[in-house]
């Protein structure tokens, strides 16, 4: 019997990233799942998840701890024996007109959104190397790509997971870790419902309507488990938002 992969998923219990755990979930991973929340909150994922058939373990850590990273994925590690899949998905926004920007808005959302990423990928890297495969997904944005205004600080930290995304590519092509950005548009999610007003967003877009956690799932499967010579790439998924 084929041993399963293992996925973990930064901010994992909701939204894009527990839709991502669980298109994995059903084609064949077992799922790490992390986030900021405690046990009992997380739990209704982690049941949806065993639910489909495979192995779903939580683990709650603040990603933007380099202690409380570093502690959790060795035991990751000890307990689970690998991980295969690294999705970093854990985000916030804290936007605002830049010339309004305090330094506590700029500063945590840099962290938590890039700063994390840096974190998790430094624990998870020596492991994969040593397995010599792996496959480490960002999740960007398109505002990281083109900008936009009052989120100088997202635009920023979404726009450095893209050039940590293509360096280590290079880094690590030779060891088979392969390394890519996957960077949503308008999606659905509790963060773009506090808009308000998401028909005319869907004006904006040439398919006229808004993504969905499962349009970015199956994308970040794709990048995962299903090509062995894509890396290096930030890819849109923004039903045309952009062209």
């Amino acid at each position: 019997m084929t041993e399963r992969k293992i996925a973990l998923i930064t901010g994992g219990s909701r939204g894009i990233g527990f839709s991502c755990a669980k298109e994995l979930a059903n084609a064949g991973c077992d799922i790490i799942i992390n986030d900021i929340c405690d046990a009992a909150t997380a739990q209704p994922a982690i049941d949806e998840i065993k639910a489909i058939g495979v192995n779903a373990w939580f683990y709650q850590f603040d990603v933007s701890n380099d202690t409380q990273v570093h502690d959790a994925v060795e035991k990751m590690i000890s307990e689970h024996g690998h991980i295969d899949i690294l999705l970093n998905n854990a985000g916030i926004t804290k936007d605002g007109l830049f010339v309004r920007m305090d330094a506590e808005q700029w500063e945590r959302v840099i962290k938590i959104n890039l700063g994390s990423a840096y974190y998790v990928t430094h624990a998870v890297i020596k492991h994969m190397m040593k397995a010599r495969q792996g496959s480490i997904i960002n999740m960007s944005s398109v505002v990281g790509l083109h900008g936009n205004p009052g989120q100088a600080n997202y635009s920023a930290s979404k726009a450095g997971l893209i050039g940590l995304t293509k360096t280590l590519a290079k880094e690590f092509g030779s060891r088979n870790i392969r390394v890519n950005a996957v960077c949503p548009g308008f999606i659905q999610t509790a963060m773009t419902a506090n808009l308000g007003n998401t028909e005319e967003y869907a004006k904006l877009i040439p398919m006229k309507r808004l993504g969905t956690p499962e349009d970015i799932a199956k994308v970040v499967k794709f990048l995962a488990l299903d090509t062995d010579y894509v890396t290096g790439q930030a890819i849109e998924v923004a039903g045309g938002l952009i062209i």
